[in-house]
């Protein structure tokens, strides 16, 4: 909740700069990143897509990611260096859980999303197979819907319903990575939005995605700053954090907007 809210009031700030983001040839989005993409590149107008963000959290579902929720995460799938077999024990712990019906949950999902047909541009959504571990990268040659792929990449383990699509299901993308950073590869200017960017036991790292990067490509990475990491306060999921988040997002733009409009030329 709070990830989308920032992320459409940095873009917002940005392109009042001058800095229109949402015009990227390739968006990558993972979890709440999955949101934005879908949104950013549905054609409605960023300032609108913001705006929405500032009024009542309606048909949102509150629920809680704490340290509980970490702990579990962390115990799950900390315990090798597998990556893949990382992923397939935090898909495990997330089939297992006890969490609202899928259709609930795509119900909200499908109410936060512009448009359920993928756009034009190109869009990829992140997700991993429950089961296997499997890293995926959705688009619109995959033969899933939008609204199961956005759901797939939001699908919180243990909070949410791995998405059933096919017959396989899966969890959010940040599973594998916070952002899926690497998969930009080969653009010529990257501009990273982390709402959350850290990592633990053998999950790619953010650094090696950017230092990877950076070998062909001009890159500005943005993160909350205090002000907005206080809006978005300890629950990520807290819809009634959403407005305050996506403000916060919004001033943080006059901060970053010099330096990723270099980046951005």
């Amino acid at each position: 909740m709070t990830g989308v809210a920032w992320e459409l009031g940095l873009l917002a700030g940005l392109a009042s700069r001058g800095v229109e983001l949402a015009r990227a040839d390739l968006v990558v989005g993972t979890s709440a990143g999955s949101v934005v993409g879908a949104q950013v590149c549905s054609g409605v107008p960023v300032e609108q897509l913001y705006a929405a963000q500032l009024r009542p959290a309606t048909g949102e579902v509150a629920a809680r990611f704490g340290m509980g929720a970490v702990a579990r995460l962390l115990w799950a799938g900390g315990r090798t260096r597998d990556e893949v077999r990382s992923r397939a024990r935090i898909g495990a712990m997330a089939l297992a859980a006890r969490t609202p019906s899928e259709a609930s949950r795509r119900a909200v999902i499908e109410g936060r999303l512009p448009s359920s047909r993928w756009p034009t541009r190109r869009l990829l959504v992140t997700a991993v197979d429950a089961a296997s571990g499997e890293f995926v990268a959705f688009d619109s040659a995959s033969g899933v819907s939008l609204v199961d792929a956005v759901g797939a990449s939001c699908a919180v383990p243990g909070v949410w319903p791995p998405v059933t699509i096919g017959d396989r299901r899966y969890v959010d993308g940040g599973v594998r990575s916070a952002v899926n950073a690497d998969l930009a590869a080969g653009a010529e200017a990257v501009v990273v939005l982390a709402p959350v960017s850290s990592a633990f036991g053998p999950m790619p790292r953010l650094s090696a995605q950017l230092a990877a990067l950076r070998r062909g490509a001009r890159v500005a990475v943005v993160a909350p700053d205090v002000a907005a990491r206080r809006a978005i306060g300890r629950n990520v999921l807290d819809p009634a954090r959403r407005a305050g988040a996506a403000r916060a997002g919004r001033a943080q733009a006059a901060a970053v907007a010099d330096e990723v409009a270099a980046v951005w030329g």
